[in-house]
């Protein structure tokens, strides 16, 4: 799931290296409308609906709190 998401990120910011960051809001590489744009992609590509209540930035620090929040979403479908 992690490679997908890492995948995901690229597509929606080539310019950042995600690998080399441990906080992708702190870090400026995700905004508000990366973070929707983001959530289209994830509930897409995983089959999911990632609940309203859940899109908070602290929920897209890093792949594995995204991978976290998809599973999380997953689970309650």
């Amino acid at each position: 799931m992690e490679e997908k998401i890492f995948s995901i990120l690229k597509e929606i910011r080539p310019e950042f290296d995600f690998e080399e960051s441990d906080n992708f809001v702190e870090d400026g590489y995700l905004d508000s409308f990366d973070i929707v744009t983001l959530v289209s992609e994830l509930e897409t590509t995983f089959g999911v609906i990632i609940d309203g209540l859940d899109v908070l930035p602290e929920n897209f620090e890093t792949v594995q709190d995204i991978s976290n929040l998809v599973s999380k979403n997953k689970e309650e479908k």
